[in-house]
């Protein structure tokens, strides 16, 4: 696939980016890096705000090349000491086309600089979730379809092969029809506390952690959400001076294409304990009329133990480093095959291979994320209103990807 080179833009220096504040090098650099050895990378551009996040980004580049044997050279934004928080739109403007951009910053900042990519014709991927209200994602699907460039969300746990086989099961049948999902989902109180204290209260454990599964349960089922509600508690993060939920847990009501209901019960937190032997604890059990299907996606059958780290249990199938020798390294996992899949879908738009038309209800399209964006403005209702019941905007019309 050695077409006209594909430039990138990154916007954002964060732990997924980078892995800021760890160890590690976050998930959208090492998938970079992998892209580029297919020989279609043009120029990368990191955008940041702070200068401390783009020395972190500068750091982990220097220490990437050395580990792959190359020599990737990042545009940065902003080159200067001065906060820049839209040192963005100077990197848009300036890119070269065919060109892409991986939006990485928190969510209440999707719609703007996601919109600023779009209009400008640049094909965009944003994490998730898309944005916090459906007001934004509708706005967003309106510049999409002006100007006509490919834009997904980057719900990765879509191609967990563990979630594949979940839609498998449900889609031929094998348990009947769904009567309920339980989700668990936690990470520890380092995420609230220190890598995301900058912007912790612009977003809550749900928004951020529970949409994964809100959107797997859509991916699996095609069903579309009637009612909605949620309760959370507010209990250690606030001792902590951190206006926001430590646990909140929904429930939702769907309905099939068929007509059939289901509901789905969602308990999210983010407190766990530093000492978890892993960062995401994460299961889910699906219950049918013929049967049932259960995956603990936190046990991914290793544990290591040892002095410093204690007891670890990894997710290999997610983002992790293989090899220790310069030359030999890569990363593999559903992590890196979400970014180099739109990155693959990028340059075959561009090369004429493939329409953007032909990858809706391929991918988790903008389009897509309009059911889990209705959720999460129904949770957030719900909560500040005692949990009670929330109607959403499909309750009186149909609306399925099947249809």
């Amino acid at each position: 696939m050695n077409n006209n080179p594909l430039n990138i833009v990154v916007v954002g220096t964060g732990m997924y980016v980078c892995g800021r504040g760890t160890d590690g090098y976050g998930t959208i650099l090492p998938a970079v890096y992998e892209w580029a050895r297919c020989g279609c990378m043009g120029d990368l551009y990191i955008v940041g705000i702070h200068i401390e996040g783009i020395n972190t980004v500068k750091r982990k580049v220097e220490k990437l090349n050395r580990l792959f044997g190359l020599e990737i050279e990042p545009k940065y934004f902003p080159d200067s000491d001065n906060c820049d928080p839209e040192a963005y739109k100077v990197a848009i403007r300036d890119i070269p086309r065919p060109a892409c951009a991986i939006v990485v910053a928190p969510d209440h900042l999707h719609r703007d600089i996601a919109g600023d990519a779009v209009g400008n014709n640049i094909h965009t991927l944003v994490v998730k979730p898309l944005a916090p209200t459906v007001k934004e994602v509708v706005e967003l699907i309106g510049l999409q379809e002006k100007s006509g460039v490919y834009c997904a969300v980057e719900f990765h746990k879509r191609l967990d092969r563990s979630n594949l086989k979940l839609r498998d099961t449900v889609v031929s049948g094998k348990i009947g029809n769904p009567l309920y999902f339980i989700v668990e989902y936690s990470q520890r109180k380092s995420i609230p506390e220190e890598k995301f204290k900058s912007w912790v209260e612009d977003t809550n454990v749900f928004q951020y952690l529970g949409i994964h599964y809100v959107d797997i349960i859509y991916f699996v089922t095609g069903a579309i959400p009637r009612r909605v509600m949620a309760i959370g508690q507010k209990n250690y993060l606030s001792s902590k001076g951190i206006d926001n939920f430590d646990s909140i847990q929904v429930v939702v009501e769907w309905e099939m294409p068929s007509g059939a209901l289901f509901s789905s019960v969602l308990l999210t937190n983010w407190i766990d304990p530093e000492s978890s032997s892993a960062m995401s604890n994460q299961r889910i059990k699906v219950v049918g009329t013929k049967g049932r299907y259960e995956a603990d996606q936190k046990k991914r059958g290793i544990c290591v133990t040892s002095d410093e780290e204690g007891i670890e249990e990894p997710n290999p199938d997610f983002c992790s480093m293989y090899g220790s020798r310069n030359g030999d390294i890569s990363f593999q996992g559903y992590g890196i095959d979400s970014i180099t899949r739109f990155l693959k879908d990028v340059t075959q738009i561009e090369s004429g291979q493939l329409k953007v038309e032909e990858l809706e209800n391929r991918r988790p399209t903008f389009k897509e994320s309009i059911v889990p964006t209705v959720i999460i403005e129904a949770v957030n209702r719900s909560i500040v209103e005692d949990g009670r019941w929330v109607n959403t905007v499909f309750e009186n019309s149909r609306f399925s990807r099947f249809e």
